[in-house]
């Protein structure tokens, strides 16, 4: 897609579409979108929690009331939605009952075991609770970018997981993550259930969004976004991302 014309809301995935997988977004990336904020309205869905997507994005981001006003933030895959009013305010938030988290946790149990998911060194955690998300990281949360880009690039140790998965959680929607994850929530609640939700609150219906993401492929974590009926473009990493923007709004000398 070549121009924004007709649309009115632009919606990025943030691992591996804006950054790279858990690093900070690049000052170019940032400048970029800090230009793209003053022209039209945007969104960032992500697996990741609001305290990683302050970290990781909006501490890279200028602090203005015409970027922040334009901006719109939904963690955990759309799981909840916080928008600017003089600070970050959460509008909804959709959280599994404990009972829920605790029995996802022990379903990957038994299916690691089976899967003979063994790594010789984990990183951090391995099945993450995000209260509205459970995420099941392949080698930790906290490994090497280089590392997890070698652990599963063909997506078939996750493909295995989820397979043997999904019978022992059949009332959830379980879905390829970023690099290395497996992000697991209520079934239906997802990055569609997300735009949707933002078609409700902005008013702003389907047809006049744009999504761009890394993972648009079926049971990738952005296939929702695709289901939904959003026209997407999907990119190979951060640099088609920002080539992309470039084109559309960001003079070419910046």
């Amino acid at each position: 897609m070549t121009n924004l014309q007709g649309k009115k809301l632009v919606i990025f995935d943030l691992d591996g579409t804006l950054t790279p997988a858990k690093e900070h977004m690049k000052p170019s990336m940032a400048q970029a979108l800090s230009e793209l904020l003053k022209r039209i309205k945007v969104a960032v869905i992500s697996g990741g929690g609001y305290p990683r997507m302050q970290t990781q994005f909006l501490r890279s981001l200028p602090h203005t009331a015409e970027s922040f006003g334009n901006l719109y933030i939904l963690p955990t895959s759309g799981t909840r939605l916080y928008m600017w009013q003089g600070d970050w305010q959460e509008r909804y938030h959709e959280d599994l009952s404990r009972e829920e988290r605790k029995r996802i946790m022990e379903a990957f149990r038994p299916v690691l075991m089976a899967c003979k998911h063994s790594p010789e060194k984990i990183y951090g955690e391995l099945i993450e609770d995000r209260l509205s998300q459970v995420t099941f990281s392949g080698l930790g949360q906290e490994a090497p970018i280089d590392t997890k880009k070698q652990w599963d690039p063909d997506h078939r140790k996750r493909e295995a997981i989820i397979a043997a998965l999904r019978p022992k959680l059949p009332e959830f929607d379980i879905r390829i993550g970023g690099t290395t994850s497996i992000d697991v929530t209520r079934r239906g609640v997802n990055k569609a259930y997300g735009i949707h939700k933002l078609e409700q609150y902005l008013g702003i219906p389907i047809s006049e969004m744009i999504f761009v993401g890394d993972a648009l492929f079926y049971g990738g974590n952005d296939y929702p976004a695709k289901a939904a009926g959003v026209d997407c473009i999907e990119v190979k990493g951060p640099e088609d991302t920002e080539k992309i923007i470039r084109n559309w709004f960001v003079p070419s000398s910046l």
